[in-house]
């Protein structure tokens, strides 16, 4: 059985996980969604074209009132529409997002034998998850772009449940470990997508950030709609300790010695720091950026975060200049 082949067999030994994950994806989405905010992507699916003079028989819901106000006459709005929407996500599945809040600081001394704390990983995946449950349900194609075992996984955007199960089973097998390339992630996520679509990136942004920034950049100009979640720890904010305190990394296993009570305010700095030049980056790019701290429920961080999302497309709608 090739790669490829496991990663698309529903085995049996796998199929309770994967109604696990599913169950999990379906009740953040259903404790998420409020009025009519039930896409995770308002706006995308049909794409204004032009008005046309209304004629007898069009329909009276799309009917412009303003535009009637302004010129009293009667236009339809006409969009281009489309079956679907094509969501591909880039899941971080590297060693540092294998982080757990209640271990923080690593540290090599004082970690509580058979203590697993939830990871900033499976927080990830439990994103992702619903978001593809969401993208799914509501007919939109939805594919996947993650590493595991130091090889690329890949799923394409496909709609249907069959699809989202072997994606749900393709999340929930994953191991998290070692470094990764995030712009080549983000990279080959946009080229992946054979027309214009979204691609949503779940990751701790660890890394080069001027690569990443120049591939979010990069997938914008290529037409794609992009979001980031950048995922945080609370305890990674601060290193929260006092004294000499050994660290690991993550990645690479490295540790150091260092002095927390000296390091520590100059650690905060830099992290604030980090987050911030981030989005400053991205946003004027017109990427969606949200940092998600993995102390609020996934539920919640979602629905902030496209409730973000549909305000921005209807203020973007809002500006766009009227065609007659």
């Amino acid at each position: 059985m090739t790669p490829a082949t496991r990663d698309r067999a529903l085995l049996p030994e796998v199929v309770g996980a994967i109604e696990d994950l599913e169950l999990t994806a379906r009740l953040v989405v259903e404790g998420m969604r409020t009025g009519g905010n039930r896409s995770p992507f308002p706006g995308s699916s049909a794409e204004f074209r032009q008005h046309r003079e209304y004629r007898a028989g069009d329909d009276l819901k799309r009917l412009d009132w303003k535009l009637f106000a302004r010129s009293d006459r009667l236009y339809t709005r006409q969009y281009n529409e489309t079956t679907n929407v094509p969501v591909m996500l880039v899941l971080d599945a590297s060693g540092s997002m294998n982080f757990a809040a209640a271990s923080a600081t690593r540290r090599v001394t004082a970690q509580t034998p058979g203590h697993s704390p939830a990871t900033k990983f499976r927080y990830g995946v439990v994103l992702a998850a619903a978001l593809a449950y969401l993208a799914s349900t509501q007919g939109d194609a939805v594919g996947l772009v993650t590493m595991a075992d130091s090889d690329w996984r890949y799923l394409p955007a496909r709609g249907g449940r069959p699809h989202l199960r072997v994606l749900l089973a393709t999340l929930d097998r994953l191991v998290p470990g070692g470094p990764w390339d995030l712009a080549d992630a983000i990279d080959r996520a946009a080229r992946r997508l054979r027309r214009r679509g979204i691609v949503v990136v779940i990751s701790d942004l660890y890394g080069d950030d001027a690569a990443t920034t120049r591939a979010l950049r990069r997938a914008t100009r290529h037409g794609h709609d992009v979001a980031v979640l950048h995922l945080l720890s609370p305890d990674e904010l601060t290193l929260g300790d006092h004294g000499a305190i050994e660290y690991e990394d993550l990645e690479t296993g490295e540790r150091i010695l260092t002095d927390a009570t000296a390091a520590g305010p100059a650690y905060a700095a830099r992290v604030a720091g980090f987050a911030a030049a981030l989005r400053n980056a991205v946003v004027p790019a017109g990427i969606d950026y949200a940092r998600v701290m993995t102390d609020l429920p996934p539920g919640r961080a979602l629905r902030d975060f496209l409730l973000r999302r549909g305000a921005r497309h209807v203020a973007e709608r809002a500006h766009k200049p009227v065609r007659g």
